[in-house]
């Protein structure tokens, strides 16, 4: 994983967590890396993993069982979608408008990106049920 200098790493940490959430790689209820896997895997510090998994708790994303390790909670997907969503418009979105509206890109234009985007990098079970 290649960290941005521009926001912490346990934040970081924290939305490949929620990534993987979201593509459904950790399903609710299934076991996710330990704090030391994950440290390993990613070559940080095992104190940053744990404060990702911390911020993570407190939004509701994963739990604790006791002597089992940590887990994605049954309504981890939505917590994370609603997060994820209200940050991405809070802090994303004017900044794609503008840029939409300076170079005069047409929405049916984006629709038709969108839609070859999700294709070549996002096709999954679902979407294969719908076609």
């Amino acid at each position: 994983m290649e960290f941005r200098d521009n926001e912490a790493i346990y934040l970081q940490i924290a939305a490949f967590v929620s990534e993987n959430i979201l593509l459904g790689k950790w399903p609710a209820e299934q076991k996710i890396p330990s704090v030391r896997d994950m440290a390993v895997e990613l070559e940080v510090n095992p104190n940053t993993v744990m404060r990702a998994y911390e911020f993570l708790q407190v939004q509701e994303v994963i739990y604790n069982k006791r002597g089992l390790g940590l887990f994605v909670a049954p309504q981890g997907l939505e917590k994370v979608k609603a997060y994820r969503k209200e940050r991405f418009i809070e802090q994303d979105l004017a900044g794609f408008f503008r840029s939409i509206y300076l170079l005069d890109i047409s929405l049916e234009d984006l629709q038709q990106r969108y839609e070859q985007f999700k294709l070549e990098h996002y096709t999954t079970e679902k979407d294969n049920e719908n076609k």
